[in-house]
């Protein structure tokens, strides 16, 4: 386990050796200060196996973290998403996956266990790689979205899943990213740095749209990651190729607001990434010490993780702050929401690196 402290941002980072490849990862919700479990999805290439795993992070104030392995159940295919609902008892842990299928698990945070409880895996669901999946607030409802140009609506209530067709292009758009904006409300995003806002009320095509035409040759882009704050709906965060962020505000829907990318010269400020970004995700933990002060215009903070090893904060007007700068990938991260300080993300070179704000 290697250490760094950065003075200039009192960060602590603890990294992880892991024997494996790590395709996603994220927090559970915490039963205690000191023991939190984070899942993830492993794949092995010399078996061509994939996993989803439960590691046990314990942590105090006088002592670094530790991260021991708990469960692990096989996967029939390798996952391309990983989603979680924020039930602290038995939380849902959904995964989609490269053969284009959806698993349902849950976990017992008590004994670090897994227990597989479903799938969709009938033919017409997806054809090919699901590239995203997001679950309600409820935690009932699911949204996925695939390289095939297919939407899909799974709902789990009884004890079962049953699924909906919400939307198919017939292959003439490829989806890279979903999030709930609201209990019927959800935003897609793919090729050409594309975004769609759909209302469950208003069947049969989105209600909203965004065609992304403002800078030259970035239109080939895609988005691979979307995130909704849950106190300004209005406002959509993206993030895809060639270190592209932007907010999407539906009060202004066919302006952009960029926040980093290669290629926008009139940008007040660098970019930290010029490749892929992977994931973006508000950041509260940013945010939280001048919430108060930040416009209902100004976007909040965004943190952002990217092909080139980039673990960065975008805030909006300001110069990024840069938190890790790797040799390797990081393909993906996730903020605690329940301690928003602590920042757990997956190094390509088969490492998890634990970070701690103070």
């Amino acid at each position: 386990m290697a250490v760094l402290t950065s003075s200039s941002q009192n960060l602590q980072v603890h990294r992880f050796p892991q024997d494996h490849y790590i395709d996603s990862l994220r927090w559970l919700p915490q039963l205690s200060a000191f023991h939190r479990h984070i899942i993830l999805s492993a794949f092995d290439s010399e078996s061509s196996t994939s996993s989803l795993q439960i590691l046990n992070s314990s942590n105090s104030s006088s002592n670094p973290p530790e991260l021991t392995f708990q469960s692990s159940l096989t996967t029939p295919s390798r996952i391309t998403s990983l989603t979680t609902s924020q039930n602290p008892n038995k939380p849902l842990i959904a995964a989609s996956t490269f053969s284009g299928s959806l698993l349902l698990y849950t976990a017992d945070l008590v004994n670090g266990s897994l227990e597989f409880v479903d799938s969709v895996d009938e033919k017409g669901f997806h054809l090919g790689r699901v590239n995203g999946i997001d679950v309600s607030e409820n935690g009932s409802e699911f949204v996925s979205v695939g390289e095939d140009g297919r939407i899909n609506w799974v709902s789990f209530v009884g004890g079962g899943l049953s699924t909906r067709k919400v939307f198919d292009s017939n292959g003439l758009v490829s989806y890279g990213a979903v999030k709930w904006a609201s209990p019927v409300e959800f935003v897609s995003g793919g090729l050409g740095f594309g975004l769609q806002w759909w209302d469950q009320r208003r069947p049969g095509g989105p209600v909203s749209q965004f065609k992304a035409n403002w800078t030259r040759g970035t239109t080939s882009g895609i988005v691979h990651s979307i995130d909704i704050h849950p106190s300004r709906k209005h406002t959509c965060l993206a993030g895809g190729s060639s270190g592209t962020v932007f907010a999407w505000d539906l009060r202004w829907q066919q302006q952009p607001i960029m926040l980093s990318g290669v290629g926008t010269s009139d940008l007040p400020i660098l970019s930290p990434s010029e490749s892929d970004v992977w994931e973006v995700q508000y950041d509260n933990y940013t945010t939280s010490s001048n919430y108060r002060n930040v416009s209902e215009s100004r976007v909040l903070p965004a943190m952002i993780c990217s092909e080139d090893g980039i673990l960065a904060v975008i805030e909006q007007g300001e110069e990024p702050v840069e938190l890790l700068a790797e040799p390797c990938a990081i393909n993906s991260f996730d903020i605690d929401r329940q301690n928003p300080s602590d920042i757990v993300c997956s190094l390509e070179w088969e490492s998890i690196a634990i970070l701690t704000r103070s």
